[in-house]
């Protein structure tokens, strides 16, 4: 995708068509609060869910998938050692694997681990929120347990610097998201501010991706379409009856789910993406 202003709601339909074509298995690591979350947001997009997180299951479920994603909200030796065997195998067989460092910034075990990940796995895609993202590239950033908190002016130039640095597409999570190669940073306009009074957000994001790149060949085009989906399903979601956010996380998974190829074919979708100079 060289150039993700000319989206269009055809182009977005295209990419839903093909996930729901290829029920590609996405091969999720996560943490015990989202895991029912991710497993439900991988299956409403037409994606396949599975959620093998025992040393050597791991990585055997991993050869299977369509893509893998690493989830670091766990930091037990058990679970770092069976998300450094699903991210060799998935490199080994040549599934794109996709990493959320979750909590990125917040304590030097995770610093560590997150490192670890980063030098021994090749990443299609990085996930992280402003603080996360900032983190990782080395600028200036505040985390405080899993989230991320401060003024992120700069975070164009920061998530290219950190594709240039990985070789991943970066996508960084906030009011506005934002997804950056080596060569360019793109503002993405799309999405409620409900979406971050529910606990997992972010971690959907980061499965959403996966499930993205599993069934599209181009990590900018996954990445770009993946983050607009999310946002427009987090819109839609608003729309519909609430009381507060225990109802709009239903209403959100349910948006997901009725986010199908002929909706997006009719969406005006072409000024939600933007440049950063």
């Amino acid at each position: 995708m060289s150039e993700p202003t000319t989206t269009t709601g055809e182009a977005l339909a295209d990419s839903l068509r093909a996930i729901r074509e290829r029920e590609p298995l996405i091969q999720q690591l996560t943490n015990e609060v989202t895991k029912n979350d991710l497993a439900n947001v991988v299956l409403h997009w037409g994606a396949l869910p599975v959620m093998a997180d025992a040393p050597g299951d791991a990585g055997e479920m991993a050869e299977l998938a369509g893509a893998v994603l690493l989830n670091t909200g766990r930091m037990s030796d058990r679970n770092v050692e069976a998300l450094h065997e699903a991210g060799r195998a998935g490199n080994e067989l040549g599934a794109p694997v996709v990493l959320d460092p979750v909590g990125a910034g917040a304590t030097p075990t995770r610093d560590r681990v997150q490192g670890s990940l980063l030098s021994a796995v090749e990443f299609a895609i990085v996930k992280g929120n402003y603080g996360e993202i900032s983190h990782l590239a080395g600028a200036e950033a505040e985390v405080k347990g899993v989230e991320s908190v401060g003024e992120y002016e700069g975070i164009g130039e920061t998530a290219r610097a950190l594709a240039a640095e990985t070789g991943a597409v970066v996508v960084a999570s906030g009011a506005e998201d934002v997804v950056a190669d080596a060569e360019a940073a793109y503002r993405i306009t799309a999405g409620h501010e409900l979406m971050g009074a529910v606990v997992g957000t972010g971690c959907m994001l980061g499965a959403t991706l996966a499930a993205f790149r599993g069934s599209l060949e181009d990590d900018l085009t996954a990445a770009v379409h993946g983050t607009l989906a999310y946002g427009l399903a987090g819109e839609r979601a608003a729309e519909l009856p609430h009381n507060g956010p225990a109802s709009y996380r239903i209403n959100f998974l349910d948006a997901v789910a009725n986010l199908r190829p002929e909706v997006a074919a009719d969406l005006d979708v072409g000024g939600r993406i933007g440049r950063i100079d």
